[in-house]
């Protein structure tokens, strides 16, 4: 009689691999016998665990072998039995990449190479789960009936059928095989050896799932005479009527699958003994039934007593709050002695933010799932230096670039710092300057000969990345490897010895090493892809450093996998939100839901029951569990995890609520003072001989709305810098118009023929020499030409009813000397004199222009303080006259090209407000007496609208005193 499979489950409260330890050192499994395990960390694990169970005295261990890692040399094979080397990833998804990169336009597929690379890599997917799953592609294919699917399922299917078809013929050529296929081989060959000589010693397998060849090798253990396999996170709550409406997205869905294809059932699963443990009993039997299949539903109707200690939610606004809370939470955990505690998410943002706010506290963890390659300093460097390139030095990606540790130039790294910060100031803020290097080079001035300097050393560093036309993968890739480590030099140490350094340096020249090879034969592409190339090569790749130093032995940050089978007196499990924890259920772009099934794949569905069945595992299995989750992920409200739901109903319908951690609260109040004290509105009184003497027109307009600015740029000395890549339409608009308008009318008669055309011209001289962007010289370009048009007839128009000026200047500078050494500087856009001896001023406006209200209120006074100064004699003496006429012309060159404002067209009150501002010299005199204070912002509303000193002046803290101040 056939003996009948040893099947086990520990309780799913039991801390596992201590279990299993304590478990085969009690049958005195010996060294002789072998464990099989899912993944090399869980067999690391079971190393300490059997350390621990020993009491920490040397023992001899059996041999563990992590399932994923079989190999020849660890497996009683014949000596005959060998299979050709695996593929090289790299070398697969190139070949991959030249296939898709073949497909007909029409197909929709990529026709760059990085969109194709990254295509290639869900195509290997697909590959590795049909050897996975044992279907034969190049079979099953032909069998899926086009007509039941769309037409770009029907282009898809053909395609995939010719590359499955000729796929293994690329691989004999190549001498290698399929990695899942290669592995596949290699578990069944084994399964075979054990089948017709059965091992003498213990052989365990743990699985909770499997492919066919896995659940095979499941068979055979079980059946062995010593063998024994033994299901983790098996629920034993789920009663057999239960079991039967076990889908693949359930936590048991794995499980159910791989006792039915060994043909066992659920009542054969032994109950293994446990460790006594420090789970509260009846655990596991909560998260059951907040699990039960959807068939099964109507039991959570029946009342039933639930044990919730240690279990417990943590809810907070957004990922900052939460990542901080659960910092806070394993910090609290060390105030225990021996205390161990973790962090477990398949979020890698979350567990980076937490590994911040954990050193806050002085505690470094180690994340063992790695960091992502494309994040390490190295490769943020060369994306970095990529990018800049692309956007041909463009200020944003080139000062990104300069400013990266790595950067140096062949410079001491702090030289180099400050050259880049010269640059900055004086060549990347304002307006985007031309592309290029050169156009850089533009910008700086006479006495900016160290910066030239420094353009020209980046430009010989970076000539390697001057590509032009289409070149080839590795050409490109090669260039940015030369110019990334000719950048990276000092004057002591090269590049390559500081940019290929550590375990993020050389995982990088590796997979830059292994893509050239790759990329030798992939068609050419355009330069500007070189970015995105990058980024398609770097992604999924991952960094696991050594543990560190100064890493903390008990506080650990876990992927899921990495926390398979591992218990913790203190978990967290972060990032349960639908589309992190679970993943979406996608089926990939290759073949459809209803394709995959009728080919014979796994369903998405699998991955939830995955998911599911590691938030079961882990949920049950320690001490204290906290289940986290933010409200609002990535800016957007998130929707809690399918299982966080469940559990909520079902406790719901018995009346009960799981408790929030109170570290949401502690996480909330950290940074809040203890006492807050708001400062006052600020005061400043600076003594005499350090208050201005010298103010230009426009200043006075901003001592009236706001003395705060005129004391912060006059007396402390502060200027905002310029934003980078500012917005040119403004300013640079601004400057172009009243530089060409200045030009045109020093030489040109507006009755002439030919005066449009020329002042066309001439304003599109201005905009050329300033050199804007192509894009926005040639909508700038219209807005001139409309405008040449409406001013030469309005001057026309003019010139006929008053006669032509007898003298007219154009940008002209002016100094009024007040009474108490004050000095008043301005500069009038336009100031004529008319044939009866009066004069009219003219202020060009290319933005808003200011309301006649606020002229007559004295808030917009730059126009009756420039008449004040010309009839004093401040513009010269050919402009000392009366002053008859204020003007504002509007010049936008859009539909309405231009309007002419003529300001207190009746004598009284234009002779008013003209002599209102002459009283000036009252103001300044205030604000020359050392009591008098600056105040910020003293009259709301009338503040200046993008208020530059509002952080100087704190404006934050006391913006709540909005009536009228005065001192």
């Amino acid at each position: 009689m056939p003996r009948r499979p040893r099947i086990g489950a520990f309780p799913p409260e039991a801390a596992f691999l201590p279990a299993l330890a304590r478990l085969w050192l009690d049958e005195d499994g010996g060294h002789e016998g072998l464990i099989i395990l899912p993944s090399r960390r869980a067999a690391q694990a079971l190393a300490g665990a059997f350390l621990e169970a020993n009491e920490g005295k040397a023992l001899l261990l059996p041999r563990i072998v992590a399932l994923g890692n079989i190999d020849e040399a660890r497996l009683l094979l014949s000596a005959g039995f060998s299979l050709p080397p695996a593929m090289a990833p790299a070398r697969r998804r190139a070949l991959l990449a030249q296939l898709i990169l073949r497909m007909p336009q029409e197909s929709g597929a990529p026709q760059k190479l990085p969109a194709a690379w990254e295509l290639a890599a869900e195509f290997a997917t697909l590959l590795d789960e049909a050897d996975h799953a044992g279907v034969d592609l190049a079979a099953a294919l032909p069998n899926l009936v086009p007509e039941d699917f769309a037409a770009h399922w029907q282009r898809t299917l053909e395609f995939l059928t010719i590359v499955t078809h000729a796929w293994p013929n690329i691989l004999a050529s190549e001498g290698v095989m399929n990695p899942a296929k290669r592995l596949v081989l290699l578990i069944e060959a084994q399964t075979k050896a054990w089948g017709e000589n059965p091992p003498s010693g213990p052989v365990w397998m743990v699985a909770a799932e499997g492919t066919p060849a896995i659940a095979r090798m499941a068979e055979m253990v079980a059946g062995l005479p010593q063998g024994r396999l033994i299901l983790p996170g098996f629920d034993p709550h789920l009663y057999a009527d239960a079991w039967d409406g076990v889908e693949d997205s359930h936590a048991q869905g794995g499980i159910a699958r791989l006792l039915s294809d060994i043909g066992a059932r659920v009542e054969e699963v032994e109950q293994l003994p446990a460790l006594p443990g420090a789970v509260p009993r009846g655990r596991g039997a909560v998260l059951s039934r907040a699990l039960l299949p959807a068939a099964a539903l109507s039991e959570w109707q029946n009342p039933v007593s639930l044990n919730l200690n240690g279990l417990s939610r943590l809810e907070t606004g957004d990922e900052a709050q939460n990542a901080l809370a659960i910092a806070m939470i394993l910090r609290q955990a060390l105030q225990t002695p021996g205390q161990s505690a973790a962090l477990i998410t398949p979020d890698r943002a979350l567990a980076a933010r937490v590994g911040a706010a954990l050193k806050r506290f002085g505690i470094t963890a180690d994340d063992s799932a790695g960091e992502p390659l494309a994040a390490t300093p190295p490769a943020v460097y060369l994306r970095l230096l990529a990018r800049a390139a692309r956007e041909d030095y463009a200020p944003l990606p080139l000062l990104a670039l300069l400013k990266h540790p790595l950067a140096t130039g062949n410079l001491p790294p702090q030289a180099f710092r400050d050259m880049a910060r010269r640059l900055e100031k004086h060549a990347l803020r304002g307006p985007r300057p031309p592309p290029g290097l050169e156009g850089l080079r533009f910008r700086l001035r006479e006495e900016h000969q160290a910066e030239k300097d420094f353009l020209t050393q980046l430009e010989r560093i970076l000539t390697p990345l001057a590509l032009a036309g289409a070149v080839t993968p590795v050409a490109a890739l090669t260039a940015l490897i030369e110019a990334g480590e000719t950048l990276a030099a000092t004057p002591d140490e090269p590049g390559p010895a500081r940019l290929w350094v550590g375990e993020a340096g050389n995982a990088l020249s590796a997979l830059l090493a292994e893509s050239l090879t790759a990329l030798e034969d992939m068609p050419d592409m355009a330069p500007t892809d070189l970015p995105d190339l990058l980024d398609a090569l770097l992604a999924g790749q991952v960094v696991r450093r050594p543990r560190a130093k100064d890493g903390h032995p008990r506080i650990a940050i876990w992927g899921i996998q990495e926390a398979a089978l591992q218990s913790v007196d203190v978990a967290v499990l972060g990032g349960l939100v639908e589309g992190v924890w679970p993943s979406p259920e996608e089926p990939g772009p290759w073949l459809s839901r209803p394709m995959r099934k009728q080919a014979g794949l796994p369903s998405p569905e699998l991955k939830i029951g995955q998911a599911a069945h590691g938030f079961f595992s882990l949920a049950s299995a320690c001490p204290h569990v906290i289940l986290a989750a933010p409200k609002r992920r990535e800016r957007a409200p998130a929707v809690p995890a399918r299982w966080l739901t469940r559990l909520a109903a079902m406790l719901a319908g018995q009346g009960i609520d799981l408790p929030q951690h109170e570290a949401a609260l502690w996480a909330a109040q950290l940074d809040l003072p203890q006492q807050r004290t708001p400062r006052p509105r600020p005061r400043p009184k600076p003594p005499a001989d350090k208050r201005p003497r010298v103010y230009s027109i426009s200043d006075i307009a901003t001592l009236l709305a706001d003395p705060y600015a005129i004391y912060a740029r006059k007396v402390l000395k502060l200027s905002p810098l310029d934003p980078l890549d500012e917005e040119s339409d403004a300013s640079q608009f601004g400057d172009v118009v009243h530089a060409g308008l200045a030009k045109f009318f020093a030489v040109s008669d507006v009755n002439a023929p030919d005066a449009p055309v020329r002042l066309r011209h001439v304003l599109e001289v201005a905009m050329r020499e300033s050199r804007p962007r192509e894009a926005l010289a040639q909508w700038w370009l219209a807005r001139l030409e409309r405008i040449a048009d409406w001013l030469v007839e309005t001057e026309r128009a003019r010139v006929a009813a008053n006669g032509m000026p007898i003298a007219r200047a154009l940008e002209h500078k002016g100094e009024w000397k007040l009474p108490g050494d004050f000095l008043l500087k301005g500069r009038a856009d336009r100031i004529e004199r008319d044939t009866d001896g009066k004069l009219r001023i003219i202020d060009y406006k290319t933005g808003t222009v200011p309301p006649e209200k606020k002229v007559k209120a004295g808030t917009a006074p730059q126009l009756p303080l420039e008449a004040v100064m010309a009839e004093v004699g401040a513009f010269g003496e050919g402009f000392m006259a009366e002053v008859k006429e204020l003007l504002y012309v509007a010049l936008s060159g859009r539909a309405a090209a231009g309007a002419e404002t003529m300001l207190l067209k009746k004598p009284e009150e234009l002779r008013e407000v003209i002599e209102r501002a002459a009283g000036v010299v009252e103001l300044l005199e205030k604000f020359a007496d050392p009591e008098k204070a600056f105040l910020a912002s003293p009259h709301p509303g009338r503040e200046n609208k993008y208020d530059v000193y509002a952080g100087v002046s704190r404006r934050a803290e006391w913006g709540g005193e909005d009536e009228n101040v005065s001192d």
